[in-house]
């Protein structure tokens, strides 16, 4: 089974840093990286802070045959909650292509999300309801970000589909929001401070 390392699911978003120099993007690309570490080690509560997030977010997500939007903060934290709760936070990325402009991070790449084998059996998944699974695809999202660099939302979806798969974890490989905090926690860095200056759109 391929090796996955949760340490290394944000190396496009570090390597875009190394070369980015307009301070704007710099900001929306540090924020990216933070927001996505905070979620992968289940504290998903500091995403939520008002230098990160709109107060009133709006997801789309389009995957595996399923749709779903969530509009609020309300709605979006239950569905962060029940991934901390259960390791559905945990994701891995392969082969993840970035850009940055003045309003959105758009990203393309191969995900693998740790999802329980009953929300797959929900989905029409043929799984085993008591295991776990890496539920794999290729993705595009598109997270645009208001004028002072907060995050107004995540759109997500399924490009492509013909290479899906869901792969059967042994328990020993389940890799659980406690560890993968204890991970990532010397990966995420605070926001840098606040300068009106870099929220100016070009």
């Amino acid at each position: 089974m391929h090796e996955f390392d949760t340490t290394q699911t944000n190396v496009a978003v570090e390597q875009l840093l190394e070369v980015t120099e307009n301070p704007r993007h710099r900001f929306m690309l540090e924020a990216y990286n933070r927001h996505r570490y905070l979620e992968m080690a289940g504290r998903y509560k500091e995403i939520f802070e008002p230098e990160m997030t709109v107060e009133r977010p709006v997801y789309r997500f389009e995957l595996f045959g399923q749709k779903l939007k969530l509009e609020g903060r309300e709605q979006v934290e239950a569905v962060y909650r029940e991934w901390t709760e259960t390791s559905q936070c945990v994701f891995y990325s392969e082969a993840e292509e970035l850009a940055v402009g003045d309003t959105m991070i758009v990203s393309r790449g191969v995900s693998y999300q740790q999802t329980l084998g009953a929300v797959l059996v929900a989905m029409g998944v043929d799984a085993d309801a008591g295991a776990m699974y890496l539920a794999s695809t290729r993705i595009v999202m598109v997270w645009p970000y208001d004028a002072h660099c907060r995050l107004v939302g995540e759109d997500v979806w399924e490009y492509d589909d013909s290479e899906r798969r869901f792969i059967k974890l042994k328990p020993a490989d389940v890799l659980t929001t406690e560890q993968a905090g204890e991970l990532l926690e010397p990966l995420i860095k605070p926001l840098p401070s606040y300068d009106e200056s870099l929220f100016a759109v070009s």
